[in-house]
């Protein structure tokens, strides 16, 4: 794979990939549950296999995660799942970026492929990566990405970066399950064990901080 980024350790990286054809990768919200349950499982150095599980369905993500022996190849700050494409923010450990995400989007290829009986491509190409080497820039990010779902709400004033009524945009965004949004507002969920935020710097020392974040950059785009 030719690639014009380099993964270097303890670096931040934005992730992102969509459907190829810019097409539906979630039709429903087992896919979303399914990508989720990958985002944990992909991210250890042995291979898993959901299979291996009588019924992952029913499984909760606690015990999926009691079946990890090893370490995980990266640490995960951030995620958001959106109809089309996801978002991904991640701190490099050894190289491992490229390992995970060709685990992660083969694996969830495969399933949703057999899912809904189609062949080929799901995503476009390689998954696109941004350093993230400035500060505001990281940080930044933790709120462009849990804003991602407030487009669903208002899409043509989102591509104009303008967020008019905030109030609705936070309910949407308080009962939005399939981004880590609702960790850093304080919501205990068992999504959290696919977060490592320790590893990223501390922008956020309390809920109400990262609350108010949020609210600032709604203010700030409207």
């Amino acid at each position: 794979m030719n690639r014009k980024i380099t993964f270097s350790p303890d670096e931040y990286y934005h992730i992102y990939s969509r459907g190829v054809d810019k097409r539906l990768i979630f039709m429903d919200d087992n896919d979303r549950l399914r990508f989720i349950i990958l985002l944990l499982t992909a991210n250890w150095e042995e291979a898993f296999h959901l299979s291996d599980l009588s019924n992952w369905q029913g499984a909760t993500l606690t015990e999926i995660n009691e079946k990890n022996v090893g370490e995980n190849l990266v640490d995960i700050g951030a995620y958001c799942l959106m109809s089309n494409h996801f978002h991904i923010l991640i701190r490099e450990k050894e190289n491992n970026i490229p390992k995970f995400m060709a685990k992660l989007l083969t694996s969830y290829s495969m399933y949703f492929n057999i899912k809904y009986e189609r062949k080929g491509k799901l995503f476009e190409s390689h998954f696109q990566a941004q350093h993230v080497d400035d500060d505001e820039y990281l940080r930044y990010l933790f709120a462009y990405i849990h804003l991602n779902p407030v487009k669903v709400t208002d899409p043509k004033n989102w591509e104009n970066k303008i967020i008019p009524n905030a109030t609705i945009a936070k309910k949407f965004l308080n009962n939005y399950r399939f981004s880590s949004y609702l960790h850093y507002i304080g919501e205990k969920r068992e999504e959290d064990v696919i977060l490592n935020p320790s590893v990223f710097p501390d922008y956020f020392q309390t809920n109400r901080v990262f609350s108010e974040f949020i609210n600032d950059w709604m203010e700030f785009e409207k």
